[in-house]
């Protein structure tokens, strides 16, 4: 009989063996062991203790959400029909099993023993920061609801993950209905060279004549960056923005499950006895309510509209005077910007792009990575769930194991859009010794074309370094409790400290000298080149900063006034916020909200204000190097690495930021880096 790998916990996810027929029994086996824990454990009489209850709970659930991990994760990276038929069917029994674990009274009156009890007293900080998030975490999970109640809470756990799971899937098959199949060589004027030469290939594969574009990022960006014909433009744009919508196929349409969805949140926050779902998303965050979070928004609004204003302002007369676009469409925006940046700091992004080759970008990643943080980074070997994966280890100066990642660079039809970190295995101290961690990093860039390396946009190297920072956060961590390592019992809002602040270095000249050479000549980026990007830094930060700030108060207002079974619908709730905050406004026929998978399918929902929030904090962190002098100062670096980054959930993220900067976060190192005051 075939063993089944999703069982295997001995070392790596075994991706060489793991098949989606694995999935049912494998899950179903480790929910009956997780479920037979729950029982032994609740009718033992003995007093509730850290090691005879608390520690064995969590040791006995890891093996199975480390399973569950795998199958998410492969559901993600790899949506053919047979993973996310596994995927869809084991999942009712999942949310059903922890949303019956968030209402175990049971278990609930044995976390309040420990808390109660002497032993709370004796616990390290982080065995009581995980008694204390439970407790809370109960409380959220409808533990204190009257039984009558209960199982209308559960059902409606049990739907919401059923509704993220499709909206996610909807959003990615709409993205891949989609195709512009050009055969008119004329159309193509103005497009670099590989994003032609790849979408040659693309029809190629397809058997057919000419060139196909699709609305995947490698694709979609350059044709409303370059393309000199504006029908192609207008035509990706539309297809872009009515994605999932009723523009489309009807069992595509994610509108249906954004109303279902904001019902169910309304209807289990007030369950749990909160006037919105905003209010019981903000009980684990730093922010302290929805009128603290709507002042913060709209006072950076306040800031940063003038700036945007003014951004628009240039670009029209730009476009009317140099492009002889007398009206500027919304998808004349990212073309007409492109030509300004292009005139006003004599580079364009695709000058840029040929300096980013992946194999020294990477090289200067870890770089950075081993000279701020004392660890080294080689390659490692691990089976993959794809080709593309490469795979890494991070080691002491000694050579100890600290952790390990997968890196997955590439954009394919079968892989969810955007970028992303998730956890394989979260360090702890188990019987046998320290569990290492283990990291998934995720992107969606340009694959090689033709004979040539894989080349990444300054935008795309940004966001590598953005998603290496969550990896960090999780692999870098000297918590050794399961419930605060890594990421884990970090507030939502202060999660994107560390990625953001990454980000910081991929804008000092120090680090682009190495982590450059040109993909013909091998040449590193030139310093008159690096000196017209700084000039261009904050190019239209304005229009960024609304743009951001226009998503978050959305995003917080829908889940806080919003009524779902109102007169207004989600769609007049964003005109209201564009008509508060933005100066670029999208045709009526925009259906944003049905892409937001942030909100709807990613756990920002009344969050996506984290990462503005987050932004203030890593900005005022980056500025501690700054004041220093030098952005790889040692001595800065280490309290970075043990005050913020290694800290894991332990203490609240606010004291952590206070370890490391002797005060409170200030707005103006943010302010500051864009370019809306100076120094």
């Amino acid at each position: 009989m075939k063993t089944n790998a999703l069982l295997d916990f001995s070392g790596l996810p075994r991706f060489d063996l793991i098949t989606p027929d694995d999935v049912k029994p494998a899950i179903g086996e480790l929910l009956a062991r997780s479920r037979e824990l729950v029982e032994r454990l609740c009718a033992d009489t003995a007093p509730a203790s850290w090691n005879g209850f608390a520690a064995p709970l969590a040791d006995g659930i890891e093996q199975f959400s480390r399973a569950w991990g795998i199958v998410g994760h492969l559901h993600s990276v790899n949506d053919v029909p047979p993973w996310r038929d596994a995927y869809n069917a084991m999942l009712p029994e999942v949310s059903r099993f922890f949303a019956e674990l968030g209402q175990n009274l049971q278990l609930f009156a044995k976390y309040k023993a420990i808390r109660a009890s002497s032993e709370y007293a004796t616990l390290s900080a982080a065995q009581r920061k995980i008694i204390d998030n439970e407790i809370r975490d109960f409380r959220l999970s409808g533990a204190e609801l009257p039984d009558a109640q209960k199982p209308r809470f559960q059902e409606i756990s049990e739907e919401l993950a059923s509704l993220s799971a499709k909206f996610s899937e909807n959003l990615l098959d709409a993205t891949n209905a989609f195709a512009e199949i050009v055969s008119d060589d004329a159309e193509l004027a103005g497009l670099p060279d590989d994003v032609k030469q790849a979408a040659r290939e693309a029809a190629e594969k397809d058997g057919q004549p000419g060139w196909k574009f699709t609305l995947h990022m490698p694709s979609y960006l350059p044709v409303m960056q370059y393309a000199d014909s504006q029908r192609l433009r207008a035509a990706m744009y539309r297809a872009y923005a009515t994605r999932a919508s009723e523009f489309g196929p009807t069992e595509l349409d994610n509108t249906p499950l954004i109303r279902r969805i904001l019902e169910l949140r309304r209807e289990e926050a007030q369950l749990l006895g909160y006037a919105n779902y905003a209010e019981v998303s903000l009980v684990p965050k730093m922010a302290e309510s929805v009128g603290q979070v709507l002042a913060f928004l709209r006072d950076l609004a306040v800031k940063a509209r003038p700036f945007a204003q003014k951004d628009i302002a240039e670009l029209t007369d730009f476009a009317r005077a140099e492009l002889k676009i007398e009206a500027l469409e919304p998808w004349d925006i990212g073309y007409a910007s492109e030509k300004l940046r292009q005139a006003r700091y004599a580079f364009s992004e695709q000058d840029v792009k040929q300096y980013f080759v992946e194999d020294k970008v990477l090289a200067g990643l870890f770089h950075v990575v081993e000279t701020l943080f004392g660890v080294r980074l080689k390659p490692d070997n691990a089976p993959t769930w794809n080709d593309d994966v490469r795979f890494f280890r991070i080691e002491t100066q000694s050579g100890e194991l600290i952790g390990q990642f997968y890196l997955d660079l590439y954009a394919r039809d079968t892989k969810r859009g955007g970028a992303w970190m998730d956890e394989a295995i979260t360090r702890r101290q188990t019987a046998g010794g320290m569990q290492k961690p283990v990291a998934y990093l995720n992107c969606n860039f340009s694959r090689p074309v033709g004979d040539k390396p894989a080349t990444f946009t300054h935008d795309e190297v940004t966001t590598l370094f953005h998603e290496t920072g969550h990896g960090l956060h999780h692999l870098l961590t000297r918590v050794d409790e399961l419930g605060v390592s890594g990421i884990h019992g970090v507030e939502w809002d202060a999660v994107e400290l560390p990625s953001q602040f990454m980000e910081n270095y991929c804008w000092e000249w120090s680090v682009l000298q190495q982590m450059t050479a040109h993909v013909d000549t091998g040449a590193a980026l030139p310093r008159e080149l690096f000196d017209k990007m700084v000039a261009a830094r904050n190019f239209q930060s304005g229009l960024q900063n609304v743009r951001q700030i226009e998503f978050s108060l959305f995003d917080m207002l829908l889940h806080a006034d919003f009524d779902p079974a109102g007169k207004i619908d989600v769609l007049d709730l964003l005109a209201e916020v564009r008509r508060e905050v933005a100066v670029i406004i999208p045709p009526a026929w925009h259906r944003f909200p049905n892409s937001f998978s942030h909100i709807f399918a990613g756990g920002y929902g009344a969050g996506y204000f984290s990462y503005k929030w987050a932004e203030v904090l890593s900005a005022d962190c980056y500025a501690a190097f700054e004041e220093a002098g030098d952005p790889f100062d040692a001595a800065t670096g280490r309290r970075f690495l043990d005050e913020i980054i290694a800290a894991g959930g332990v203490r609240a993220a606010l004291d952590n930021f206070r370890a490391f900067r002797g005060r409170d976060p200030r707005v103006d190192a943010l302010l500051r880096h864009s370019g809306m005051i100076t120094a």
